[in-house]
Order: C-alpha cells, then structure tokens, then sequence
C-alpha cells in the first residue's frame, strides 16, 4: 500500500511540478524582476497565515480523520476555520509592517485563506488515503495559476494581480474538491470542543508558523537590506529548487503518515517502527540523489528555465539550496513523525531554534555576502533544525536511522552524483540537450546502483511486481472458468 500511495501521490506532485516549473519559465519572461518579487513577498507571507489559519487542525485530521473509524470533524474543523479567519486584520496589520504595500497586503490576506481552506480540504481527502482525489485537486490548483498568471501577464503585468489570480485559481480548486471532503459535514460549534481542539493545537500552530516564518524570512531580509528585484530572483531560484525536489518526497510521506497512524493505532509501537525503517529509507532514497544530481546541474537547468535576468543569482545559489533540501525534507517529512506520534505537540516548538538560526544567519550573511549569503543562511539553519529535531525526537517517540541501509543509499548518490559532474566536464552542447543527457546518466546510474545494492529493497519489489504481472496475465489468458 504505502509503495501504491506514494506513486500515485509522486504522479501527481511530478506532474504539478512540471506545470510549476513551466509557470517559473513563463513568469520570469513576462514579469520584471521587481513585479514578480513583489508577487512572491505576497505568497510568502500568505503561506505563513494560511499555515496559522489551518494549523490548528492539522492533528486532528491526520489523527482522528485518519483512523476512519466513523468520527467525523469536519464539522469542527470548518467551525474552527471560519474563527480563525478572524484574525485577518491583525494579519493585514503584520504584512503592511513586514513592507508589503497596503493593496499588495490585502491580496496576501486572500490568498492565504484561500490557500489554508485548499490545504485542509487536501488534508480531509488525503487522510483516508484516496489519493486520486488528491492528484484532481492538486493538478487543477497548479494548471489555474499558471492559465490565470498568463492571462494575466497579458492585460496587466504587475505582481499585485498575479496575487489575485492565484487566489481565484485556489478558490476553483476548492470548488472542484468540495463536494468529495465536504459533503454532508455539519457545522458544530461547540465552545467546549472548539477550546480543547485550541488547546491541543496552539504548540503545533505555533511550531508550524514559525517553521513558515523561518521558511521565508530570507526574502523579507533580502527585500528590505537589498531590494525586492534581488528577492524576486532569490526566491525565484529557491522556488524552483524546491518544487523540483520538495514534492517527490511530499509525495512519498502523504503516503506513510496516514498508514503511520493507522499501524500506531492497530498494532502498536514495533510495526510502527518496522513501517518507519522502511519509510526513511524510501524518503532518503528518493531525496539524496535527487538533490545532488539538482546541484550538479543547477547552472543548465537555470539557463533553461529561468528568464535571463534571473539566471546568475540562481547560479549561485541553487546548489546550496539544494543541499539545504536534504535536511529540511528529513526534518519536516520524517522527524515530525516522532512528534505526531508521540501525542505531544509540544515537541514541534523547536521549530523555534530554526527560525532563530534563520533569521540571524541571513542578517548577517546577507549584509556581508548579498543575496548569495540567504542560501548559505538557509543551509545553515537547516541544518541545525534537522540536528535539533533528531536530539528531541529520542525523547519523543524513537523513530528508526537504519544507518546501514542509509549509508548505502548514501554511497550510490554520491557515486552518481561524481559521475554526471565528471560528464558535464566533458560535454558541449546547450543547455537543455545538457540537461537531458545528465538527468538520464544520473537517473541510469543510480537505478543500476540501487539495483547493485538492493537499496529499498528494489529487487524484491521488482520480483513480486513481475510476478503479479505474470500472474494477471496468465489469468487474462486462461479466462474466467465456465
């Protein structure tokens, strides 16, 4: 199940990256470095809100919708959601502070609530594991910024509307999800639940808040010691790292948090931790090559993708990032497990000591180093995160580091990643046919090399997967019996 679940989820997340890069390919051509840093200073600080708005409900939707034992909080979710959206003045209060315009705020505020409602209807369908649903919702979002943001860029090229018709392509996706997450929910507002569903939230919202804050400071850094046209170029660059390598393992650990739960609650804490072993492997199998082999071709793929004006930041900086990937991807995707787990949320506020790292390395890396300093901030304070986060998880729930699968894995992508950087050396051609050739010497050498080493267990899954086949197939061919 969990390999089925995390190839449906990575099908879709491969196919909203795509739509994403081409979105990246198209804005940094028609928006000026100045517009679409405005733009990406407003979903910056709109992710952060939405994170605040849904937070709250986050536990009690991987928990208790998760178990699909015939609870049903949805009611006290949606009820929860509309008090939350309460605080949009104070919201619009802080963007206007962080430098955001007042009309660029205000567009900001929309797009985070629409965001937080389109996450937590996503949350609701990926819960019970229907992960088709999910690839509908996530498809759609993606192709309507991108349609939107082009018609855009046609009447009025400017970051604040790019805002808004991102917005209205969040609320069509809503629309396309609501009748399979929210039919037939009730809304249930119950002081008594809705204080306790407070109570039991407010340290992950806190955490989760702070890891959004943390997760864009650099830009605000950027925008208020260099200037926004560097921070759109900045983050368009982390952008596109991140969409490149995030969403494969997002994908895989949509899979393994639910069926988490679900094992936790059936059969306790060593199958939990057995499925755990086999999870990190996969999340490390899946996110080390794939952020070394970005990095070792991150000059072609800025050249390619990334307006002309974009490309020598992003040069620069997207091999740091993509190292900083690794940490923040074993960080968020499996070291919270720990925390999920183990029922306590007061765990996640050493979050804490990523934003705080974040915000004093960028400070100072970046008034000494310019932009270039923000991704060696953001390396830094991932990586301490990811150290804090492993300390404190021993004191959670212990969550497996099978160091000898994990050093295999290790060895391959580094023997890959030597590889396709001793045949860039080597090549001349432009930068796409660069691109192609490497990613498919990367992609090769490493299948062979997890083959080599059985990493995953790819053999045994290869095996079973042919005789299925084989198995179908001989039965298609005898016929149902008369």
């Amino acid at each position: 199940m969990l390999i089925g679940q995390a190839s449906i989820n990575l099908t879709a997340n491969i196919l909203s990256a795509l739509l994403g890069l081409l979105s990246v390919f198209v804005f940094t051509r028609l928006f000026s470095p100045h517009d679409y840093g405005t733009y990406l200073l407003g979903t910056g600080f709109a992710s952060v809100i939405s994170v605040f708005l849904a937070g709250w409900f986050r536990n009690l939707v991987l928990s208790g919708h998760a178990r699909n034992d015939g609870t049903d909080v949805r009611g006290l979710v949606a009820s929860g959601f509309l008090l939350s959206c309460l605080t949009a003045p104070i919201a619009y209060g802080l963007g206007v502070l962080t430098g955001l315009g007042a009309a660029a705020a205000v567009a900001a505020i929309a797009l985070s609530i629409a965001i937080a409602f389109f996450d937590l209807t996503q949350d609701l369908i990926r819960a019970r594991l229907r992960a088709f649903a999910v690839m509908r919702g996530t498809l759609v979002r993606s192709a309507g910024v991108l349609c939107l943001g082009v018609l855009v860029a046609l009447v009025s090229p400017t970051g604040l509307v790019l805002l808004l018709s991102s917005t209205a392509a969040c609320l069509i996706a809503i629309l396309v999800q609501s009748r399979t997450a929210w039919r037939g929910t009730m809304m249930v507002f119950d002081r008594a639940d809705l204080a306790a569903l407070a109570r039991q939230g407010l340290p992950l919202t806190v955490s989760l808040t702070l890891l959004a804050v943390s997760s864009v400071a650099d830009r605000f850094v950027i925008a208020n010691l260099v200037g926004a046209a560097d921070a759109g170029r900045y983050v368009a660059a982390l952008d596109l790292v991140r969409q490149t390598l995030m969403l494969p393992a997002m994908s895989a650990a949509a899979a393994f948090f639910p069926l988490a739960v679900q094992i936790h609650a059936r059969k306790g804490n060593a199958a939990v931790r057995s499925h755990l072993a086999e999870c990190v492997e996969l999340l490390f199998s899946i996110t080390l090559p794939a952020a070394l082999g970005f990095a070792m071709i991150s000059a072609h793929v800025a050249n390619v993708v990334l307006g002309a004006d974009f490309r020598e930041i992003a040069a620069q900086t997207m091999p740091i990032v993509a190292v900083a990937v690794i940490f923040q991807i074993l960080t968020q995707q499996y070291l919270h497990a720990s925390f999920l787990l183990s029922g306590r949320n007061s765990f996640y506020l050493i979050n804490t000591a990523f934003i705080v790292a974040n915000v004093i390395l960028s400070c100072v890396l970046v008034e000494s180093h310019g932009t270039v300093g923000a991704a060696w901030a953001r390396l830094g304070a991932d990586a301490i995160g990811f150290l804090c986060a492993l300390v404190l998880s021993r004191s959670a729930f212990p969550v497996p580091l099978p160091a000898g699968r994990l050093a295999l894995v290790m060895i391959a992508a580094l023997i890959m990643a030597l590889m396709v950087g001793a045949l860039d050396r080597h090549l001349h051609v432009g930068d796409l046919t660069a691109c192609i050739v490497l990613a498919c010497t990367g992609f090769c050498s490493y299948a062979a090399l997890c083959w080599l080493f059985d990493i995953s267990r790819l053999r045994g899954r290869l095996k079973s997967g042919v005789a299925l086949l084989r198995t179908k197939r001989a039965n298609l061919t005898i016929g149902p019996s008369p």
